[in-house]
């Protein structure tokens, strides 16, 4: 249940390079994703994160007119701090710097161009899996504070 959940995840690319993104899509697809969207122009990312609702993002930092610590920037106020939404930084930036701004911009993880496929797969699953898991977390969450506050309403209506 939960690989199949994994593999209908939504994946969105933001990448410069077509060649990037025709590749990681085509990687992905050979192992079963295929809700996935893209965009070589950063400007469009918000957009299409908002309309597209993905479940992950595999980011480029180095692009012209927006980096993606901006797009990084941009998503912190769009993304609730309690709700776990992964991206992963896909650079040839090879910095200890650029690794630590990414992350501490909201990067949930990192590698570095050119970079393995199999390692970069299993980074994938394991915030897919982690997001599922927050979301069916959420769900019980939810589902347990409504028997409560009906359990409150029961209780408030003994005492009267």
């Amino acid at each position: 249940m939960l690989n199949s959940n994994l593999k209908n995840a939504k994946i969105l690319i933001v990448d410069d390079h077509l060649v990037n993104i025709d590749l990681l899509t085509g990687y992905l697809q050979m192992q079963g994703f295929d809700n996935i969207e893209s965009t070589t122009d950063p400007l469009l990312a918000i957009g299409l994160f908002k309309s597209y609702e993905p479940d992950l993002i595999l980011l480029d930092l180095m692009m012209p007119l927006l980096s993606g610590y901006d797009v990084l920037d941009q998503l912190r106020p769009l993304v609730s701090p309690d709700v776990y939404l992964p991206v992963l930084v896909l650079t040839a930036d090879i910095s200890p710097n650029a690794k630590q701004r990414a992350l501490a911009s909201g990067a949930k993880d990192f590698l570095i161009k050119p970079f393995d496929f199999i390692e970069m797969l299993l980074r994938i699953r394991n915030m897919l899996e982690t997001r599922y898991l927050y979301q069916q977390l959420e769900k019980k969450n939810k589902i347990l504070e409504e028997k409560v506050a009906m359990l409150i309403k029961i209780m408030s209506g003994w005492n009267k």
